[in-house]
This record gives C-alpha cells, structure tokens and sequence, in this order.
C-alpha cells in the first residue's frame, strides 16, 4: 500500500509541475556562456519542509567558457561562518541541453534552456553532521533581465521534499 500511495504522490507532483518549453518564447533568452562568465554575486537561503530558514549564504563567482565548454568557480560563504568552494565544469550541448559536473556532485548534471529558463537536475554529495547524503537537486533557474537571474532548488531524496533552496544572483555590468 506505501509503494502505491508513494507512486500517486510522485505522479502528483510530477503531472503539476511546469515544462520547460513553456517558456521557448519568452524573453530574454538565457545563455549560460554569457551570464556565468565573469564576475557574479548571490545571496540565498535553504528552507526547510515547514517553511523555516534553517542557513543563509552569500556566493562570489567567476565563470570563463572557452567555446562550448564553460568553468563556473563558486566560493559560498554561510551565515555561520563557514566556507565552500565548488568549482562545475559545464558543456553546452544542441538543443538548449547542458551538463555539468563538480566533485561534489555524483555523476552529471543535466539541464535544458528554454526562452529565459533553465532546468537543472543533479545528485549532490551534502556533508551533514560528519555523514555524507547524496540528495537530488531539481532547479529553476530564471533570468530577469541581463544582470539579475533567480533560483528556486527543491531539495529531495527518495522523492521525499527535504527543503527548498531560493537563490538570487547579480552579474557585474560588462
């Protein structure tokens, strides 16, 4: 009976949830060799299931491509006082497809762009209380306008929602 209730729940969220070529014919169009490359700054916070602010964090980052293929540097630093550096080597793939990978994340990530938006899904090794969970990440990414993209990140593990991520970046005027 849990298998069948776990598979309505999942089929739920899944049958609600938008589709990228929604947004095909929006603008503006989001290019991620052009808005990660050069200087960026967000700010951001995890939520927990209940709505709870549970860690805040700031990131300074510096992407460079090189043709199709893309470096993203991240170097986040929370409002407890610690620190963490992921550095993502993405690929422009046809189609609107990317993938990416970092040491933190297990195997690759996968996304498509479509008008201003970005779906990207991964599993990412998350360090808790000196245990390792990998946790899948489902992201929304939104370009505003030329300097200003949004992020919204659910985080899950078995399907279960353990949190949402909202991220805010601002990329320097070139």
């Amino acid at each position: 009976m849990r298998i069948l209730v776990g598979f309505i729940i999942a089929f739920m969220l899944t049958a609600c949830s938008a589709r990228i070529e929604e947004y095909r014919a929006m603008q503006p169009t989001l290019d991620l060799r052009d808005y990660f490359n050069g200087k960026i700054t967000a700010w951001g916070q995890f939520q927990d299931r209940s709505g709870k602010v549970v860690k805040r964090f700031t990131v300074e980052m510096n992407g460079s491509w090189q043709g199709d293929e893309g470096k993203l540097e991240e170097y986040f630093t929370y409002d407890d006082g610690s620190k963490q550096t992921r550095i993502w080597y993405l690929t422009r793939l046809p189609d609107g497809r990317y993938t990416g990978r970092a040491d933190d994340v297990i195997g690759k990530a996968n996304g498509i762009a479509a008008g201003p938006a970005l779906k990207w899904e991964y599993t990412l090794a998350l360090p808790v209380d000196g245990k390792t969970y990998h946790v899948q990440f489902n992201d929304w990414m939104y370009l505003h306008d030329k300097q200003t993209l949004i992020n919204q990140a659910v985080m899950s593990k078995f399907g279960i929602r353990l949190g949402n991520v909202t991220l805010f970046f601002r990329k320097e005027a070139a």
